[in-house]
């Protein structure tokens, strides 16, 4: 019999993409989603569940209704600037639905969590590549609720015996290769779909923010991970968990990095297009470099990226975008 697993933001853009790797390996995925900021047309491969994380009951009914075993979750908002204007908004929906999720797995007896985190929990490093045990300093409310979340999960684990997987990824990019679901976000502030949308001429140009970091080329430089290669790390980390291991809290990332002007580059090289720029101040917080050391997750989970190569990703992403515009 196929495990089930409660997928929480399954109609998001990683959520969705896990979905699907997880139904491949024969695993029943459930989708508990409000569709808030997800899309009904990504639940492709399991039963969607429409609520909210601060519905306790609903929680319970769909763990218990569908016999899970583990949670994928993936449920937050992720939007920097909006948790910097609205803390409130972050610190409800992802600090609060979490624990709302934790105690419906408590009541259900479900003892096995792999976790959506991030790198914005190390806020501006000292030092790159990052490791795990890097100082971690948010700087940001988004990596403070994500941090928060992870603390979290260390004393349950002791307290309640709930083991876990955090994985702290780096820039997600890319979309699926059989092109069935990508990267779609309202409003969109992921450099790459921006690059796209200026090479398709859905926008007039992308902004740069900021041109004098102390890099090769004066822009920032991002560590950009295919999302297939991060839906792979959900599935290897849930397996780790089946399989009684201990919890873990590892980096996702490729270990190296790309300016932003290398992927405006690349995109004219895959696309044949031109991209227009203009520059821009720099965002507060913002630091020049950050890249993953991704070691302890090949250690760990015997993982590692496979598709993430820049021009990879941005052929994928852009075989999507173009898809939807026919």
């Amino acid at each position: 019999m196929s495990h089930s697993v409660l997928v929480t933001g399954g109609a998001g853009y990683i959520g969705s993409h896990a979905c699907k790797i997880l139904a491949r390996a024969g695993y029943q995925p459930i989708v508990f989603d409000n569709l808030s900021r997800g899309h009904r047309e990504a639940v492709r491969w399991g039963p969607l569940i429409e609520g909210d994380l601060a519905d306790p009951e609903r929680l319970v009914m769909a763990l218990q209704t569908h016999r899970v075993s583990a949670v994928m979750h993936f449920a937050a908002y992720a939007y920097v600037g909006e948790s910097v204007a609205d803390p409130a908004l972050y610190y409800r929906n992802n600090l609060a639905g979490t624990l709302s999720l934790l105690e419906a797995t408590r009541q259900a007896g479900v003892d096995k969590i792999v976790f959506s985190s991030t790198c914005a929990t190390y806020g501006l490093p000292d030092v790159n590549p990052i490791r795990e045990t890097a100082r971690q300093l948010p700087v940001n409310p988004y990596g403070e609720t994500k941090l928060a979340i992870e603390r979290a999960l260390r004393w349950y684990g002791e307290a309640y015996r709930i083991r876990s997987v955090s994985l702290r990824y780096f820039n997600a990019a890319g979309a699926d290769s059989d092109g069935e679901i990508g990267e779609c976000h309202e409003p969109e502030t992921h450099l790459i779909p921006l690059v796209l949308q200026a090479a398709l001429g859905q926008r007039s140009h992308v902004e740069i923010y900021g041109v004098d970091y102390p890099t090769a080329d004066g822009t920032a430089i991002r560590d950009y991970i295919h999302v297939e290669d991060l839906a792979d790390a959900h599935l290897r980390a849930l397996e780790h968990l089946y399989a009684g291991r201990e919890s873990a809290a590892l980096n996702l990332g490729v270990g190296r990095g790309h300016s932003v002007r290398e992927v405006i580059t690349a995109a004219e090289a895959v696309s044949g297009r031109t991209v227009r720029w203009r520059n821009a101040a720099r965002r507060a917080g913002d630091p020049p470099v950050l890249v993953a050391d991704p070691s302890l997750a090949a250690e760990r989970l015997g993982w590692r990226a496979q598709y993430s190569d820049l021009h990879t990703i941005i052929r994928t992403a852009l075989a999507w975008h173009e898809s939807r515009t026919r």
